[in-house]
């Protein structure tokens, strides 16, 4: 078995490298980003809540870590961000609960054609 982790630690010599590979794409992601997380309609908290919430659901390792940290410096407590991620996981088994109609709707045509 490897010692290497699954998911690496972000380190400035993988941030570099990523930068010199797609630098045009990266910046337009950095660009993009900041645009989104900038002030609007919703602030920096509820923002930050949403990511972490969907960084659980896409199961994304360094989004989970990045985005809680965010979700505290913009002054979320522990509670919220622990229903934040309860929610997400609600909703991720609401999607499967609804999803099961296209089940039930194969099964039924099967059962009505034979």
């Amino acid at each position: 078995m490897s010692d290497t982790p699954m998911f690496p630690n972000a380190t400035p010599d993988l941030a570099k490298q990523r930068a010199e590979l797609a630098p045009d794409q990266l910046a337009a992601f950095k660009a993009f980003s900041k645009a989104v997380f900038a002030p609007g309609a919703l602030d920096a908290k509820t923002k930050q809540l949403i990511a972490v919430a969907v960084a659980h659901v896409t199961q994304c390792p360094y989004c989970i870590k990045g985005h809680t940290e965010g979700a505290s410096r913009a002054g979320a407590s522990g509670a919220e961000i622990m229903e934040a991620i309860w929610v997400a996981a609600e909703m991720r088994a609401g999607g499967a609960y609804a999803h099961s109609n296209l089940a039930l709707q194969t099964l039924n045509s099967l059962h009505t054609h034979q």
